[in-house]
């Protein structure tokens, strides 16, 4: 197939390109490289632009065949949301229905939408799965139920199928350390550890050792970058062959601690890292764990990369890179 990647220059989108190259479809990237970063795109052809520019994507449109979008483009800082959530709206759901107003003009019917955990809200159940209610807490996760409801109604009204993708906690990176996890600011635990361990951070914060889990600290699922580009091609798949429009839930099924990862850093990177003890933060749940057995019903997915260990290892091997130690 002939695929948009947009935002296949940030963290998962790079991932996702090298994903779909490998697979053998034609993969162009669509990026305003205000967060991604060039070098990170191994494969296809990159097209510099915004999705802010409504012309410029009827002109891209026009001018390529495409039989499919996946939309990576997103601002994805809960704090930043809430301190400026316009810049959210905008992004976030403005942008985005530009793309898919771009792509019912071209006749382009295929959409994979990166969506979020955030769109649940505060936990009322667990595992979460996705009959759980849809209560966001804060602007970045509105604007991720926004679109997700646009999209049923685009489907109703113009034929564009979508499947949006709800995941928790992206980490890793690829094995070959070609590519990882590259945030400016970093708010990831995983890379926040990481850097702690190669030095390029002097410690890493731990919010609340009070709460209901087997350690005191927060519980996360956390799910290899790779895990969730396999979930996308599954999904284009999905599309490809007529299957309806549908949200599904991506994660391990497993909840780490924040003191568990933090002991597999230290034994993965051999290293020593310093911790500093803070107070909880408002509005973090004890715990956060998916219920995907949709996605693997639905699409057939199974996470090759599940166990933590693995998940450091290869951030591991990509942070030795850009602490330059490698």
């Amino acid at each position: 197939m002939k695929v948009l990647v947009v935002g296949g220059a940030g963290y998962i989108g790079a991932h996702m390109v090298d994903t779909l190259v490998q697979a053998g479809h034609e993969v162009s990237t669509l990026d305003n490289f205000s967060t991604g970063h060039r070098e990170a795109v191994l494969g296809g052809d990159i097209i510099e632009g915004d999705l802010a520019d409504r012309d410029g994507l009827r002109k891209l449109f026009s001018v390529r065949r495409l039989d499919a979008v996946m939309h990576f483009a997103a601002s994805a800082l809960v704090g930043e949301s809430v301190a400026n959530p316009a810049l959210y709206y905008r992004n976030n759901v403005s942008n985005t229905l530009n793309l898919l107003e771009a792509m019912v003009e071209a006749g382009v019917r295929n959409f994979v939408f990166s969506s979020t955990a955030a769109v649940f809200g505060e936990p009322e159940s667990l595992p979460i799965d996705e009959a759980h209610p849809k209560h966001p807490i804060n602007p970045y996760g509105r604007t991720k139920r926004m679109v997700e409801e646009m999209l049923g109604d685009f489907d109703a009204a113009y034929g564009l199928r979508s499947v949006s993708l709800r995941y928790f906690n992206a980490a890793g990176a690829d094995p070959a350390a070609r590519i990882g996890e590259r945030h400016d600011p970093e708010t990831h635990l995983i890379p926040l550890v990481l850097q702690a361990a190669s030095g390029r951070r002097a410690c890493v914060r731990v919010f609340g050792r009070d709460y209901d889990t087997r350690d005191g600290t927060c519980v996360r699922d956390y799910i290899h970058v790779l895990d969730l580009c396999q979930a996308h091609l599954l999904a284009l798949d999905h599309l490809r062959r007529g299957g309806e429009s549908t949200a599904l839930n991506l994660g391990n099924g497993d909840g780490y601690s924040v003191q568990e990862v933090i002991d597999v850093a230290r034994r993965v990177s051999d290293r020593p890292i310093r911790v500093e003890d803070a107070d909880r933060r408002a509005g973090d749940p004890a715990r956060l764990v998916a219920d995907a057995s949709a996605a693997r019903r639905v699409l057939g997915w199974a996470p090759r990369f599940g166990d933590l260990e693995t998940i450091v290892t290869h951030a591991w091997n990509w942070e030795l890179g850009q602490a330059g130690v490698a």
